[in-house]
């Protein structure tokens, strides 16, 4: 039960129904899902959990050697499939937890038999050839700012990263969950997101792969969207519409159609 308590693993649905497991971004919790839960829930199995830093994680168990890399989020989710004893199981990723379900499907190929990656991003910084959305200097003064007033940044750019200013109670959510949220482990988190340029494991990627992007995203512009999709030969592209970073909370019956409508078609 170690897992269960150090990743606040919880489960609905279901018992013996298909697995979908949800993993939420930077700066959020397993309640960033609670909008399309229940119209997974009535067929698949729905596990959660927040990744240790997070939510009701276990702050004890975190090390900032260890979550300094992707691969120490994706041992999380390894492990917590390897807690429930999950074969075959759907990933659904947000954000920086796309690239992350990369990392843990080519870690344990037998507890993952798809991906769905909403709103991805495997590189934020600009590179010949490539648009993720920012230049290096951008990135630089983004974790600056963060460094040094980890608050004033969140009540900032949660709403920037919502974007929906006409519904400001989703940008003050996201606000909140960031506020939430330790500032030293937000720094290293941080860090890992915006600096790690995962690009090249996607070509590893062989399992069925829904691509879901928003019409409007400055986090991940559709150009990441369609080069995610390009670099993942066996997966599907999606565009919501959708404004902000965050569909399962502002797009969240079009988000779970999408993500159904994908898994009836998984054999």
């Amino acid at each position: 039960m170690y897992i269960h308590r150090r990743n606040n693993v919880t489960t609905t649905g279901p018992v013996d129904g298909p697995v979908v497991v949800l993993a939420h971004g930077f700066g959020c919790d397993q309640n960033m899902w609670r909008l399309i839960v229940p119209a997974l829930a009535e067929r698949y199995r729905v596990v959660l959990f927040d990744y240790v830093g997070a939510g009701g994680s276990d702050l004890s168990a975190w090390d900032p050697e260890r979550y300094s890399s992707l691969q120490g989020y994706a041992q999380d989710v390894v492990e917590v499939c390897e807690e429930l004893d999950l074969e075959g199981a759907v990933f659904v990723g947000h954000s920086v937890s796309a690239m992350v379900g990369v990392l843990a499907a080519q870690a344990a190929p037998e507890r993952i038999g798809a991906l769905v990656m909403v709103a991805p991003s495997p590189c934020y910084i600009d590179d010949d050839g490539y648009r993720g959305g920012f230049s290096p200097e951008d990135i630089d003064e983004l974790l600056a700012s963060l460094e040094s007033n980890y608050l004033g940044w969140s009540s900032a750019m949660a709403p920037v990263i919502m974007g929906n200013p006409d519904r400001p109670e989703l940008g003050q959510e996201l606000t909140n969950s960031f506020c939430a949220t330790d500032p030293d482990i937000a720094r290293v988190f941080a860090r890992t997101t915006f600096l790690t340029d995962s690009r090249d494991d996607l070509k590893d990627v062989t399992v069925p792969t829904l691509v879901l992007e928003c019409s409007q995203d400055v986090i991940a512009p559709r150009e990441v969207g369609a080069y995610v999709h390009a670099a993942i030969p066996s997966s599907h592209l999606v565009t919501l519409d959708a404004t902000g970073h965050c569909p399962q909370l502002s797009a969240p019956e079009a988000t779970a159609e999408a993500i159904l409508a994908f898994l009836a078609d998984l054999p």
